[in-house]
């Protein structure tokens, strides 16, 4: 970057063949200097945020300033030397404002090649003055759209003069400075400042790229709106991400860049009110929020979820808790609100693997339930709000680092989803399904009879495995989870793996695990996952030995047969599948642990086989024609 060292280059004589056998056009002739003072600036903007400031400063520094229409009236005030365009040009604005800058006088002046002979030729041969700066922002078409305007308002809204201008000076950035956002204003001035009323090469490319990267994403939300006008829209999809924060890193911290972008130039779903949120963390609150925001909807009752890796490990409504549920909850003595009652269930489904949870509760985070997050080991909630002393408690959580996410009620998503997987696109439309009563009208078993509460936990059940990774089956009891089966290739395995969870979560109520008399000092999770094991039984020597020493003497063992025997007694469970049951096997199984009802798509081969079951033990199934898949 030497201040005037001559960029070798080829001067257009015509094309060239590249190794792919494309014509492409070679490079002009010209000079690229690190350093362009800036004498002369084209000002343009809809939005005249900052422009005070700015007009100021380049009163100050003798910039002699084109520009047109209200931003020209504006620049005047601030003490600007402006020159009207149509006065440069020779030429007026026309068709309403339409044509005001698309002029070779203008253009002329952003893409001319400096140090270019010929190009400087002809410059001086139509009265072309050279533009250093172009301070241009575009108009509000994403606004017109969002506001519901009719197409031919939309059509109005799209800019052209503007991105003309952008590209022209991003593509000239050896000589031209271009600001496309007030946002940028700030930077300009201090570059400018800095070097003596210059801007340097670096940062025109900065600038440049940013330019590029906005008429892209403008193109795109034009492109969009576009295709949702005609009959048969382009092939070609176009979607903008924009970071609004960087993330530490990915998946895995060898992923790096990684960041949380807007998309579309929409706004996030939620602020960040404390703490870093992770990659991982933000696919849990944004899946778990769904579920809850959904569930709440269905049931009209507070709604919580406990997520991890994007699933969830349990997840509930906000009903009474029975004697023995605040006993083995461990919340005995604590004021228990609806939502506080939604997330004890929710993390009592599966209390192990909500170690280290993501929250997501429907409602306003109140003081009761801070505090029952306040004992729990967590990394984050999201809630469409917080009382003032509920924040503070979370706030303090984990030195500060506890994550918590305000979710905006209001906020719906794009109609369509994409994403990229080994590089391939994929886009679909949004599983926007309502999961509520409605599906479950077509009751295919003997038995018919559905009680309320059944309702209520078959919606629960699809609403939960809706949002959890399939292959996935769960069971539902009293408005809570108590058991998720996720991720499986087969659906039997689904089911045993959630059946196993539902035993753990029946057997924490048997009397000798109630029972279990813990050393003083033991924590809590610790007491949480000594129970599980316990209830599992197949601990080794060196682990058993170590697992004592938590009692003040050795438990007597939980046998299979007082497991069994206690099992026995369970009823009134759902369970839901997101997808049909190919095989009777799953009802099979099922029937050992209590299900009497039972949701799920159908269209199975064997939906026969699989009804003659259901009606073998007395269950009550409902079709609900819609398959829930979720990856």
């Amino acid at each position: 970057q030497c201040p005037s060292a001559p960029v070798s280059a080829w001067h257009i004589l015509g094309t060239v063949l590249d190794a792919m056998g494309v014509l492409t056009l070679s490079a002009v002739e010209g000079e690229v200097v690190d350093k362009v003072e800036i004498k002369t600036a084209l000002v343009s903007v809809y939005d005249k945020t900052g422009l005070k400031e700015l007009g100021e400063f380049l009163a100050e520094h003798k910039v002699h300033v084109l520009s047109t229409g209200g931003t020209a009236a504006k620049l005047r005030e601030y003490g600007c030397t402006v020159q009207d365009v149509a006065d440069y040009t020779g030429s007026p604005e026309i068709l309403d404002g339409r044509v005001k800058t698309l002029h070779p006088k203008v253009h002329g002046a952003l893409l001319a090649a400096r140090g270019n002979e010929k190009h400087e030729a002809e410059m001086k041969e139509h009265g072309i003055r050279p533009i250093d700066l172009v301070v241009v922002n575009l108009y509000p078409f994403r606004e017109a759209v969002s506001k519901g305007g009719d197409f031919a308002n939309c059509i109005e809204n799209i800019d052209i003069g503007g991105p003309c201008m952008i590209r022209a000076s991003a593509k000239n950035n050896a000589h031209v400075t271009i600001v496309s956002d007030p946002g940028q204003y700030k930077k300009l001035m201090e570059q400018v400042r800095g070097n003596k009323g210059s801007t340097t090469l670096a940062f025109r490319r900065n600038l440049a790229a940013a330019a590029f990267a906005l008429t892209s994403a403008y193109d795109a939300a034009v492109s969009q709106w576009m295709a949702t006008q005609v009959e048969e829209p382009p092939t070609t999809k176009t979607v903008s991400f924009e970071i609004e924060r960087p993330l530490k890193y990915g998946c895995n911290p060898h992923q790096l860049p990684a960041g949380l972008c807007s998309v579309n130039g929409g706004k996030l779903p939620f602020d960040v009110v404390a703490g870093i949120p992770g990659y991982i963390n933000l696919l849990d609150a944004v899946n778990a929020w769904q579920l809850v925001y959904e569930l709440a909807k269905a049931t009209g009752k507070p709604a919580a979820a406990s997520f991890k890796h994007a699933s969830p490990a349990g997840a509930a409504i906000g009903v009474p808790l029975s004697e023995a549920e605040v006993e083995v909850y461990e919340v005995k003595g604590k004021p228990l609100s609806p939502v506080a009652t939604a997330y004890v269930r929710a993390r009592n489904a599966d209390p192990m693997c909500s170690f280290g949870d993501f929250v997501a509760v429907s409602h306003v985070v109140d003081v009761a339930t801070a505090n029952i997050l306040k004992i729990e080991v967590s990394d984050g909630i999201i809630a469409p709000g917080f009382e003032p002393e509920a924040l503070e408690i979370l706030k303090a959580k984990k030195g500060g680092k506890f994550i918590v996410l305000q979710a905006d009620n209001d906020f719906v998503p794009p109609e369509m989803e994409y994403r990229m997987c080994g590089g391939l696109g994929f886009m679909q439309k949004r599983n926007d399904k309502i999961c509520d009563a409605t599906l479950l009208e077509k009751v295919v078993t003997s038995k018919k009879d559905l009680s309320e509460q059944a309702k209520l936990d078959m919606i629960l059940g699809m609403i939960a495995i809706k949002y959890t990774q399939s292959n996935s089956v769960g069971y539902s009891k009293d408005g809570m989870m108590i058991g998720v089966g996720a991720g499986q290739q087969s659906r039997v395995d689904c089911v045993k793996l959630a059946g196993r969870k539902l035993s753990t979560w029946r057997l924490r109520f048997h009397s000798k695990v109630v029972g279990l008399k813990f050393k003083e000092g033991v924590k809590r999770q610790d007491r949480v996952n000594a129970r599980v094991r316990y209830i599992e039984g197949d601990m080794d020597e060196a682990e058993y030995a170590q697992w004592v020493t938590q009692f003040d003497s050795a438990p007597d063992p939980l046998t299979d047969e007082e497991k069994s025997e206690f099992l026995s007694g369970l009823s009134g469970v759902t369970i839901a599948s997101d997808a049909f049951f190919p095989f009777r096997d799953s009802i099979d199984h099922a029937q050992k642990l209590g299900v009497q009802f039972v949701a799920q798509p159908g269209g199975s081969v064997a939906d026969e086989e699989v009804i003659k079951a259901c009606d073998s033990y007395g269950m009550t199934m409902a079709f609900t024609n819609l398959r829930l898949f979720h990856h």
